[in-house]
């Protein structure tokens, strides 16, 4: 199926943030994805946290196979939508390489340390948020601390891959954004527009790949129990519907089964759905579609059965005692380490010694640590073994 015409076509990309000649033999949005591929954030995220440790089991998701499977969904998507398969990879790619280690532990943990820390100069190297957020800091990863190439800092991305990284931003960040980088990529927050359909569509994989997976790797651990994925509406129909046709089947051949038809269906959801979002609208081109409001998205009632999917592994395995007691040693390896970094910055490798804004360096060194980096690190310069 060909691009439709309210995809991204590479040939109208607005563009990089430096010039650069195309390449001849791969679309801009090509060139984007491998950039993520190679990069030295996309490696780490194999041994960054999903929902369980690293060190916990070889088997659970970490933030390089969440993100991989996010692609495989969202090209899957895209490719019946008439959208850019390639953008689509490349946004599905990059869009956690700024996350920090022990997941969204981690996160809140260096966002307490960063709150109330003065707004980082202006500058090449600049792009700057209040506290830490994820998504803000993938958006630094690839506008500035990757170093690879000798003309510019970061990977040199193209307008519409770094509008897709950059899912949330509050107004006050987004305002700091628009004053460092004339490209306007956080100037939607600002007025209210969209992104393109390939970064909705990708917010949306986002949330199905992170449901279906947290499943799994939550019977795995042995937090979740089959008979309480039962009570949930979305889970209960799909199992029922396998038992009537497999009534012998159990263990894990009945949970993978039960996984596939449930993120088949919502795939399929969500493409009836959106083709007919997409065909009221009348959007003819990108320019329309950031114009109007969502367009990707769920019909109504599986919206509020994903809902209610997400409620039950809110309370039943992110806020199960056995996680939380390990979030809470996660974020005190994070707490501590900032603590001691920010003390006796002289710690820090050359690479990473403050210019002008110490915190923010910390900031930007501990985010990019795998988990098992920063539990080693933690205990070097700690003494204390959180983790045995």
């Amino acid at each position: 199926m060909g691009l439709a015409l309210y995809a991204c076509h590479p040939g109208s990309s607005r563009g990089r943030r430096f010039s650069e000649p195309e390449a001849p033999t791969r679309t801009a949005f090509q060139r984007d994805r491998d950039r993520i591929i190679h990069s030295t954030a996309f490696r780490r995220l194999v041994y960054k946290t999903q929902v369980f440790l690293n060190h916990e089991g070889d088997l659970f998701r970490t933030r390089l196979t969440h993100s991989l499977e996010v692609a495989q969904l969202g090209r899957s998507i895209a490719r019946s939508l008439g959208l850019n398969e390639d953008l689509v990879e490349a946004i599905a790619l990059a869009h956690d390489l700024g996350h920090t280690p022990f997941g969204h532990a981690g996160q809140d943990a260096l966002n307490a340390c960063m709150k109330g820390q003065t707004s980082l100069q202006s500058g090449p190297r600049s792009v700057d948020q209040a506290g830490f957020e994820h998504n803000l800091q993938s958006l630094r990863v690839v506008d500035a601390l990757e170093e690879r190439y000798p003309d510019f800092d970061g990977l040199n991305l193209t307008f519409e891959t770094r509008e897709g990284i950059l899912k949330h931003c509050s107004p006050a960040n987004a305002r700091r954004l628009c004053v460092q980088d004339a490209t306007g990529v956080a100037l939607r927050f600002l007025t209210g527009g969209s992104p393109s359909l390939e970064a909705q569509l990708c917010n949306l994989a986002d949330e199905i790949a992170y449901n279906a997976h947290d499943i799994d790797d939550g019977v795995r651990s042995g937090l979740l129990s089959m008979e309480q994925l039962g009570a949930v509406p979305l889970f209960e129909r799909y199992q029922r519907l396998v038992l009537e046709k497999h009534p012998r089947l159990d263990g894990r051949r009945l949970l993978f089964e039960v996984i596939r038809r449930m993120l088949s269906d919502q795939v399929y959801d969500v493409i009836d759905t959106s083709r007919a979002r997409i065909g009221t609208s009348k959007v003819g081109c990108v320019d329309d579609v950031r114009a109007q409001g969502t367009l990707v998205a769920f019909s109504e009632e599986m919206r509020d059965r994903s809902s209610e999917l997400k409620q039950f592994l809110l309370r039943n395995l992110y806020r199960h005692p056995q996680v939380l007691e390990t979030t809470e040693r996660a974020r005190r390896v994070v707490s501590e380490l900032f603590a001691f970094y920010m003390d006796q910055p002289h710690e820090l490798p050359a690479g990473h010694q403050p210019a002008t804004h110490r915190a923010r360096a910390v900031a930007d060194y501990i985010a990019g640590m795998t988990d098992r980096f920063a539990i080693r690190e933690h205990e070097r310069l700690s003494g204390a073994v959180l983790f045995p």
